[in-house]
Formats: C-alpha cells, structure tokens, sequence
C-alpha cells in the first residue's frame, strides 16, 4: 500500500515544529519515497506518530523526519 495523505493529520504546531499522526494498514514507513507525496508538508525533525499495520498486528511507531530535499523524505524510527 502507498502513502496515503488522508492519513496523515497535524497534531500540534508550534515554533516551525509540527507533531503528525499517521495511520496505515502498511507494516513500515521507512521505505525510501514513502512520504514523498508530502514533501511540501513535512520538514526536517518534525515527529511522526505512526500506528501502523492496523490491518495485522499493529503497532505505534514514533518517527523523524531525518531528511527532505524537496523531492525524497525520509524518516527514522526514534529510538
């Protein structure tokens, strides 16, 4: 399954920082391009809240966006 921006909702905003939550039936985000559809929204160190596989065995993920250049987003799992 692909990103989907419907899924994908601000929690907090606050001095050029935003909290998201996204929530998905895929098992993993990290794969490369994944948020490339919200390149527009997303910025470096902004945090991802993610329950993903909701459809098998789901899990929350917290994630960072580590990188956007304009075009690629990625992001890691915080740890």
């Amino acid at each position: 399954m692909a990103f989907q921006p419907r899924d994908l909702s601000v929690l907090a905003y606050a001095n050029n920082f935003t909290m998201w939550h996204y929530t998905t039936e895929d098992a993993s985000v990290t794969t490369a391009d994944y948020f490339n559809d919200a390149k527009d929204m997303l910025r470096v160190n902004d945090l991802i809240i993610s329950n993903v596989d909701t459809d098998g065995t789901p899990v929350s993920v917290f994630y960072i966006v580590t990188g956007n250049d304009g075009v690629d987003v990625t992001v890691t799992a915080y740890s």
